[in-house]
């Protein structure tokens, strides 16, 4: 008989890590919304590089951070867990101090600092993923790696707003928030660090049994096809900050308020909606719910292509409406991705797992603003055809993926249930 598990605030509180730990990503979030959006505008306008030189070298610094992953998922199975948290945070402190230090005019001091930026923006979430499975188990770490988005998304919007309301003061203004956010870097890793959380893998396979781990002597899942589908699930996370403005201003010529009120309302939507669906659909095997997720984002690109064929004063509030459908696509795949990973991998192998995990989503997103901006001027049919075509295949190729034990994605039919 399935167990209903009731999850109380301060449940999720130390399911996630605890509440230190909590602070430390809302910290953190809090500093990466003050920066990231606008570090193209930082290599622009204060070190007046050039926006391809500056969109270059970012790039660059996000596909070369790829690289430190093996390593990384390594690190995880020798039973580090907030350490690797503290260090992909005080790494992007040494990106930060490097781009304070680079001159005006220098890309390649800039391409290092964003390449620091980047090793930390890829290292931290499979680091976070194996600091939640250490601590929760089960259904209840599914809510717990659900939480830990919301709290990050509302953070990172909060920053961002900030950041905004700063912008007037020019480069001043941008070196500041630089500045801040090395700082809120800094009290982060200082905070993850705190939590002292160790693992040890080869004992860690009687604690996650409902899960339905192999053990330390179980051959690490290859995840083939989930891992390929992955690459184009991940676009999804660009739609409403690339491809959305891009079409509603290229294409629908609308006022860019509507790119700005698509963003601010995923942002509201994730915030408030992760845990809920998240918990909601944990009465499905976690693999179906992946594929549905797939049909829900093939659905919404299919709707964006019917939205932009609509009439000059339609268009736009149709892409508006139909965006709301690809945040819940974008929910119930962030909230289950992780999750299904972790609840495949055995323990000895868990690090590497999420590794192999994180480079494809860094992949994907590395490549899809290349591919967005490549199949827009083509017109809808291309962009959102090509799009939803990709997805649903990646759905299918998900749903019909064997496991090595199909145990792994029910979580031992624990189910979670949201408490007052």
């Amino acid at each position: 008989m399935a167990t209903t598990t009731k999850i109380r605030p301060r449940a999720l509180v130390r399911a996630s890590g605890g509440p230190r730990y909590a602070v430390a990503l809302a910290v953190d979030a809090l500093g990466t919304g003050l920066l990231r959006p606008f570090l193209l505008l930082y290599g622009v306008t204060v070190l007046r590089l050039s926006a391809p030189a500056t969109g270059t070298a970012m790039t660059i610094g996000v596909v070369a951070g790829l690289v430190c992953m093996p390593a990384v998922g390594r690190w995880l199975d020798r039973g580090a867990r907030s350490t690797v948290v503290a260090a992909s945070m005080l790494v992007r402190v040494v990106g930060v101090a490097l781009l304070l230090a680079t001159p005006a005019g220098h890309v390649w001091p800039f391409a290092t600092a964003t390449l620091f930026l980047g090793i930390g923006n890829q290292a931290w979430p499979a680091a976070h993923a194996a600091l939640v499975a250490t601590v929760a188990h089960g259904r209840e770490r599914d809510a717990a790696l659900a939480a830990g988005r919301a709290l990050r998304n509302a953070a990172l919007g909060i920053g961002a707003l900030l950041a905004t309301a700063c912008l007037a003061g020019g480069t001043t203004a941008l070196r500041s928030l630089a500045a801040a956010t090395g700082l809120a870097y800094l009290t982060a890793a200082a905070l993850a660090w705190s939590v002292h959380l160790h693992a040890r893998p080869a004992a860690a396979s009687a604690k996650d049994g409902e899960d339905g781990a192999d053990g330390a002597d179980g051959p690490a899942p290859r995840m083939r096809a989930l891992l390929a589908a992955n690459v184009v699930y991940a676009f999804c996370l660009n739609v409403p900050e690339i491809a959305l403005p891009l079409v509603l201003v290229t294409q629908l010529h609308a006022s860019p308020v509507w790119s700005a009120a698509i963003f601010v309302a995923n942002t509201v939507l994730v915030v408030t909606l992760q845990v809920p669906v998240t918990v909601l659909m944990s009465r499905f095997p976690r693999r179906s719910v992946l594929a549905i997720a797939g049909v829900v984002l093939t659905a919404s690109y299919l709707g964006f292509l019917a939205a932009t064929s609509l009439a000059p004063g339609w268009a736009a509030p149709a892409v508006a409406a139909v965006s709301v459908l690809c945040t819940l696509g974008e929910i119930i795949y962030a909230g289950t991705a992780t999750a299904l990973v972790t609840a495949l991998a055995p323990p000895h192998a868990l690090g590497r797992a999420h590794a192999r995990f994180q480079l494809s989503t860094g992949l994907g997103l590395a490549v899809s603003p290349a591919v967005i901006t490549t199949l827009t001027p083509y017109g809808p049919a291309p962009l959102w055809g090509s799009l939803a075509t990709a997805t649903l295949l990646s759905a299918s190729a998900v749903a019909a993926e064997k496991d090595q034990g199909a145990s792994r994605l029910s979580g031992g039919g624990r189910r979670v249930r949201a408490g007052a």
